[in-house]
């Protein structure tokens, strides 16, 4: 058996990655490590919740201590995706994100190093980079480090004390930074999910500025694809950037994509006042992770954002109980006093 840590596996990217974990790696021991603040969602895991070799265990991975007892090590892998990651929540409240993404980190290479740990994988973004002009080349390991909102800047640092850890105590860290991620689960508060299920319901869809702000879109099943070869075949003090199969594309483009496939006019966007700090454009250079590890994105927008309009039609009892807060319920149900372990973070 191979022995795999994972944090925030009950969260939109971590819930998928643990998925593929269990379908593709037969011999896969998981503790999945999930806070459960409110985008963790254990439903996001209700089809392998049976499955005997994956266990939950409710930790703060900025207080590992209240729940190291549980997840003794060593551990093959230790995958670091638990953060706070949306950029309106982190220019409200940064210090939130400050634990989390930057103490938790620290706290979790601590642990790593204390349990054991083979390979240890940080989950970054390409959000460290800052953000583009239009004539600008796309990011590559080497782009400087230039975070514009407090939640890049926190994974910023989260980055370079992973790289501290590799450097001073010799821990064997991999680093990724991914574009925006689009798939099944994916929490509403988000672009694509806030937009479709807003669609389906008649209702308004809130554009930041003119919606032409450029992102590089990323399939899900694509990004954990590049994580687990990065895992399991990454150099030790690697980066890798992992982009998307068909470039850039406008916000505003994609809403339209998603009103033509619902059918629904486009007389339901309404522009309101751009974010704080708005990066303008990312575009990821992913020449790295081809040419080493031989990764390649496979789920094209022409192919995936079809089908992800079709699973959220296909799911809506899973967004109406995320939207609605029902889905807090299910946690106590499924595991009532197994809950257990972790501590509350400061607020």
């Amino acid at each position: 058996m191979t022995r795999w840590l994972v944090t925030g596996g009950a969260g939109f990217i971590g819930s998928n990655f643990v998925r593929m974990l269990l379908r593709e790696r037969p011999d896969a021991e998981i503790v999945n490590v999930d806070l459960l603040t409110y985008a963790g969602n254990l439903e996001n895991l209700a089809d392998v919740e049976g499955d005997p070799r994956l266990r939950f265990v409710r930790g703060d991975v900025a207080a590992t201590e209240t729940w190291a007892a549980e997840a003794r090590g060593p551990w093959d892998f230790v995958v670091h995706f638990a953060a706070e990651s949306h950029v309106d929540r982190s220019i409200e409240d940064p210090v939130t994100f400050l634990r989390t993404n930057v103490t938790g980190t620290q706290r979790m290479l601590d642990f790593a190093r204390a349990e054991g740990c083979g390979t240890y994988v940080q989950v970054g973004t390409d959000e460290v980079y800052g953000t583009l002009a239009p004539e600008d080349p796309s990011f590559t390991i080497d782009s400087p480090i230039r975070p514009n909102s407090p939640y890049a800047a926190s994974k910023a640092a989260a980055d370079l004390l992973a790289r501290a850890a590799w450097r001073t105590h010799g821990l064997r860290v991999v680093t990724t930074r991914c574009s925006n991620n689009y798939g099944p689960y994916q929490f509403p508060e988000k672009f694509l999910p806030l937009m479709i299920t807003n669609a389906m319901a008649d209702l308004p869809l809130p554009v930041y500025g003119d919606g032409l702000q450029v992102r590089d879109w990323l399939h899900v099943d694509d990004h954990n694809r590049a994580i687990l070869l990065a895992a399991e075949r990454g150099r030790a003090g690697a980066v890798y950037n992992i982009g998307g199969h068909d470039g850039e594309r406008t916000n505003l483009a994609m809403l339209r994509d998603i009103l033509s496939i619902l059918g629904k006019p486009e007389s339901l966007i309404r522009h309101v006042e751009d974010r704080k700090g708005h990066d303008r454009r990312y575009s990821i250079d992913s020449s790295v992770i081809r040419a080493e590890l031989g990764w390649e994105p496979t789920v094209t927008l022409e192919e995936g954002l079809p089908a992800l309009v079709e699973w959220y039609r296909s799911h809506r009892a899973w967004w109406d109980r995320v939207k609605s807060g029902a889905y807090r319920g299910y946690y106590e149900k499924m595991y009532g006093a197994r809950l257990g372990g972790g501590g509350s973070p400061a607020r």
